[in-house]
This record gives C-alpha cells, structure tokens and sequence, in this order.
C-alpha cells in the first residue's frame, strides 16, 4: 500500500518505513507529523483517487533529523557594464520516516514515549536517625590505654642530651682559643719609645772648669 502526498508545493510517493525529504518542517528529531493533503490512494488492485483529495485519508511521519540542502550558487554579469553579482543559498529541508498511512478517518496512534529509568530511593528516616545516633557513641567510648615508650623512643631520649653535650664542646673549645689568641696580642703590644737622653757638656772646648 503506498500514497501520494503533497507537502511544501511538492508531491511525493510514499509507503510505510520510507524515508523522505521535504522542505523545512516545524519540530526537532522524534516529533511526529501527520500529512492531511493525500492526493491518491493505491492498495493492490484497488486505488483511490482524491478530488482534490481523499476523504478520510493521512499519512503520519516522524521528523528524523532537521538539515540543509546542497549550496547553491547564482551569479550574475552584465557585459560591459562592470556589474557582477554572486549569491550562495542552501535550502533548509526535514527528513521524516513514514509510519503509518491511514484511511476512513482513523487517527494516528500516539508515539511511545521511553520512560525515565527510576530514581534511586531515599534511606528512610529511621536508618538516619540510628546512624546519628551511632556517631556520638563510638567517640564516647572509652579512651585506649596508654603504650609505655618503645625500646626506640628511649634511646632517642637519651642520645639527645650526649648530641647536646658534643654540639657545646666545639663552642667551648673555640671560646678558649679567642681568649687565649687576645692574651698573645695583648702581650705583644708595642712597648712606648722612651725620650732620648739630654745631651750634657759643651761643644768643642770640652769640659768646663
């Protein structure tokens, strides 16, 4: 069984689970559309032809994708004129898949919708409260016993105060020898120049009497 629709100024001949592209349909991708312009009928040996349509009769589609036709290019010179003129066009068009073709004003069967997987249920109340209840318990519980001190947290402890005790003894030693290298320098000191002796006596004549 197949029809003869017309849609978008165009006819086309359809059958059911074809697939057609006419001009630019209103709807996204799952719609459903239905042709009401059924222009002939054909069932085997019997045929139906409308005046200018069939009485009765319909064809539901369903939008498979919204796309553009192929680009199309008008150009335009006139000779000697300097006047060119260039324009690019793509067609908006609808792919649809046919579903059902129906006739004697039978209505199209609504489109199965998927249904929403379910949501994952909430713990009830009163496991929330026991789980509440539950935390303050276990931090009221009893404190653990203390551990006494491993074997090597005690030899930590006493190898401190012996790195102590070496760290000092450089120190000191370098505090004596600063004492003693500012003893040295102050024994070396320059010793003040005496004043030179007073001459005595005359000149050439030699003593005087």
């Amino acid at each position: 069984m197949f029809a003869v629709i017309k849609t978008g100024g165009k006819q086309y001949k359809v059958a059911a689970a074809d697939k057609i592209t006419v001009m630019a349909l209103e709807g996204e991708a799952g719609a459903q559309v239905t042709f009401a312009e059924v222009l002939a009928l054909f069932d085997g040996e019997k045929s139906d032809i409308g005046a200018p349509r069939v009485a009765g009769a319909s064809v539901v589609g369903e939008i498979v994708e919204q796309t553009r036709g192929p680009k199309v290019v008008a150009f335009k010179k006139r000779r000697r004129k300097n006047s060119r003129r260039k324009r690019g066009h793509r067609q908006d068009l609808t792919i649809v898949r046919i579903t059902q073709i129906l006739t004697d004003g039978a209505k199209p069967e609504k489109a199965k919708s998927v249904a929403a997987p379910p949501k994952s249920e909430a713990p009830a109340p009163a496991a929330a409260r026991a789980s509440v209840e539950a935390a303050p318990a276990k931090s009221a519980a009893a404190p653990l016993e203390a551990k006494p001190p491993s074997a090597k947290a005690a030899k930590t402890a006493t190898a401190k105060p012996a790195a102590a005790k070496k760290a000092e003894a450089p120190a000191r030693a370098a505090g004596t020898k600063a004492g003693k290298t500012a003893g040295a320098d102050a024994g070396k000191a320059k010793k003040p120049k005496s004043a030179p002796p007073a001459k005595t006596g005359g000149g050439k004549g030699g003593r005087k009497g």
